[in-house]
């Protein structure tokens, strides 16, 4: 679906110390930097910097997709000559109800059927740009100082 848009999709993107980036949407309304989180049949509470599930202890996953995030950058424009603009993203794979309550929110949250949301944004990167940070986030070198 996105790709036909004009978006490229990379999974799993191996960083330092066991970490990896789940995955990486480059298109034309930019790059997003998408942290899964499977909760199976669990009901998942959003506020401004904290996520609940069943009412458990609040995980900071919007902090590390925001971290997440840096990092995509300082790797991307290392190699590009151009800014590249990365928005973190939380998907929520499973869950049985996600329910948003952040007003401060910079992390996009979605549940995983909601991300071909993106595909109609545009205005960000040109054809030539997306191709070009596309292969950047290709080589696994780039990703070696991360």
């Amino acid at each position: 679906m996105l790709e036909r848009h004009g978006w490229r999709v990379l999974h799993s993107i191996p960083l330092a110390n066991k970490v990896d980036i789940d995955h990486l949407l480059i298109g034309p309304g930019g790059v997003f930097s998408i942290n899964t989180k499977h909760h199976h049949k669990r009901a998942v509470w959003v506020g401004d910097d904290s996520v609940v599930v069943d009412h458990g202890k609040p995980a900071p996953y919007a902090r590390k997709s925001r971290a997440e995030a840096k990092r995509v950058i300082r790797v991307l424009e290392r190699y590009c000559d151009f800014p590249v603009p990365v928005e973190p993203e939380l998907v929520f794979v499973g869950v049985t109800e996600l329910k948003v309550v952040a007003t401060q929110l910079d992390v996009r949250v979605y549940q995983e059927r909601q991300v071909a949301a993106l595909a109609p944004l545009s205005g960000v990167l040109t054809a030539e740009q997306i191709e070009h940070v596309y292969s950047v986030a290709r080589h696994r070198q780039a990703w070696n100082q991360a």
